[in-house]
């Protein structure tokens, strides 16, 4: 009895030994499972789940040859060579190794980067070739890896550096196009999430994989004729070692569109190399980022206006005395007192007299001064019509507005005197795109066009798509963009016919201004232009130089206008114009 009652307690203990641990083993379960699940799902897909990024492919850049879209900026596969100090098993065959394959490319003290304490990663060498890579690895050095990365180069070499920009090290675009279009080309990177196996090979189950596929950077083709562009910096570099300038630029642009063909400065840079660039000025694209006094050259743009407004034709004459009086403040002729007495504004234009486009400012207002509905009409044309002092949007990086100071400027700086200077181009900021932008608009019979660089775009089986054409908005009328035109023409005859191939139209202005040094004008710092166009029946392309340098005095007519008639020339024989009979 006593035997039994001992088993059946024995029983009971055992039964609630057995479901105290069932219940441990439920309430663990219940904590995993349940109030730890979030914590183990997150381990697991830390373990099986691989998040990889997938970079974009910078787009291409390319320029025209002709019609035919010819790569300047490319995208090309290198390799970063890499040790792991503590696996490496024979130091001085990876030195051996590396200096004979990788050559110029190898970093220096290679021997002392595979002995440094504890590190993992060392870079043995940058920017390696395939062909260097393959020959590295075939000697199966331990402990060596290599790293495949993009790197930006440029074929054409210095060709259109400051237009182009480059491509940094972190894979921004720097200056000019680069950094005008880097997001266009840049593209947007994708993302693959997804389980993966034991080999981190992507399974195609789960409902939390996400695979976005980078979408590539928009091949652009510019608006550059490479021909063009090559032939300008050709002439641009004669013209500075014959008149020994230091600083010069070229901008040539098709009246009939705005598309800019050439943009060219020295000195220059290889984009490819743009760490062994002499100054970092270099990288910067003064035709559009540097703002300057545009001296003679927007006498034409001043002569316009009176035409446009009916107050000045070519025959309209003046008592030229060599000086005028504005406001108590003298302002004379730049070219001394030549042409004294009773002249036309032709010829104020041949010989670039200041007071000719002084006396249209005063035409404008009552005859006598320059009043100030003669200076909001001057505005009004500077600022809206040729669109001075204010960006045109061109697709490059830094492009600087200049100023053109408004009469009612509170300021009171735009004044009656500062407004007789802006007539003959001083007292006002502009840059070159917008001078030439806007003579473009006198060239092609009064139609302005927004300055571009973007032709259109390539896809990735070569088909050229055009950019759509912005709609031109009229600058002046037809007729007087023709009557100024012409009287650059007859200008341009009168001193350097000589200089273009007979039987075709080519007219421009000379420019020279001085530079402000400290608040000041000065006399022996000067900067040359010549602004004119050419073409046979219809003007076919207008072109700008500059010249400049710190301490020298350049003139428009003697510096800039040779690099003019020699690019001018050529272009008539590139475009295969025919002469007039």
């Amino acid at each position: 009895m006593k035997l039994e009652l001992l088993k059946g307690s024995r029983s009971k203990y055992l039964a609630a030994i057995v479901l105290g641990i069932t219940a441990i083993f439920i309430i663990r379960l219940f904590y995993l499972q349940i109030i730890q699940s979030n914590y183990y799902q997150q381990q697991a897909a830390a373990e099986q789940v691989k998040i990889t990024d997938l970079p974009a492919q910078r787009g291409l850049i390319y320029g025209l040859s002709g019609t035919t879209p010819e790569p300047l900026a490319l995208n090309q596969t290198v390799y970063t060579v890499f040790a792991d100090p503590t696996t490496v098993t024979d130091d001085s065959q990876v030195v051996k190794t590396i200096e004979a394959d990788a050559s110029g490319n190898a970093e220096p003290d290679l021997a002392q980067l595979l002995t440094v304490p504890g590190s993992r990663y060392e870079v043995l060498a940058t920017k390696v070739s395939l062909t260097q890579a393959t020959k590295i690895k075939a000697a199966n050095l331990n402990g060596v890896g290599f790293q495949a990365i993009t790197q930006r180069v440029y074929p054409e070499g210095t060709l259109g550096a400051q237009v182009l920009g480059f491509v940094d090290n972190t894979g921004q675009g720097q200056y000019g196009v680069e950094q005008g279009l880097n997001s266009e080309l840049s593209g947007t990177d994708g993302v693959l999430k997804a389980v993966t196996d034991v080999n981190d090979v992507p399974l195609t189950i789960g409902k939390d994989n996400i695979d976005k596929p980078a979408v590539d950077g928009k091949n652009v083709v510019l608006t550059l004729d490479l021909n063009v562009q090559a032939e300008v910096e050709q002439a641009l570099a004669a013209g500075l070692k014959t008149n020994h300038a230091t600083n010069g630029s070229v901008i040539v642009i098709d009246p009939q569109d705005g598309h800019v063909e050439a943009m060219a400065n020295l000195p220059s840079y290889d984009p490819s190399n743009f760490g062994q660039a002499s100054n970092a000025s270099d990288y910067n694209n003064p035709i559009v980022s540097s703002p300057y006094e545009p001296g003679s050259d927007m006498k034409t743009l001043t002569m316009a206006i009176g035409v446009d407004k009916g107050v000045v034709t070519p025959a309209t004459t003046y008592d030229n005395t060599g000086s005028m009086t504005i406001d108590g403040v003298n302002v004379s002729n730049g070219e001394g007192l030549g042409h004294i007495g009773v002249i036309n504004l032709q010829t104020a234009m041949d010989f670039s007299l200041n007071s000719g486009f002084i006396t249209v400012a005063e035409l404008l207002g009552d005859g006598q001064n320059i009043t100030l509905a003669a200076r909001q009409t001057m505005y009004d044309y500077y600022y809206n019509h040729f669109h001075l002092g204010q960006l045109t949007g061109i697709q490059v990086a830094n492009e600087a507005p200049g100023t053109v100071i408004s009469p009612n400027d509170p300021s009171g700086q735009g004044n009656a005197v500062r407004y007789s200077n802006m007539a003959f181009g001083q007292g006002v900021d502009v840059t070159m795109l917008q001078m030439a932008a806007a003579f473009s608009s006198i060239a092609n019979g009064g139609l302005y066009y927004t300055p571009t660089l973007v032709a259109g775009t390539v896809d990735d089986n070569g088909n050229f798509t055009a950019a759509p054409q912005v709609a031109a908005q009229r600058s002046v009328s037809q007729s007087t963009a023709d009557t100024v035109r012409n009287m650059t023409q007859v200008a341009r005859a009168s001193l350097f016919s000589a200089s273009d191939t007979p039987g075709f139209e080519i007219g421009g202005k000379t420019g020279t201004s001085q530079t402000l040094i400290n608040g000041n004008y000065n006399n022996n710092q000067t900067i040359g232009t010549y602004l004119g166009y050419g073409g046979d029946a219809t003007p076919r392309y207008v072109i700008m130089v500059q010249v400049s340098g710190a301490g020298q005095t350049l003139e428009g007519g003697r510096d800039a206008e040779p690099i003019f008639a020699n690019i001018s020339n050529w272009m008539l024989n590139y475009l295969q114009l025919q002469p007039k009979g």
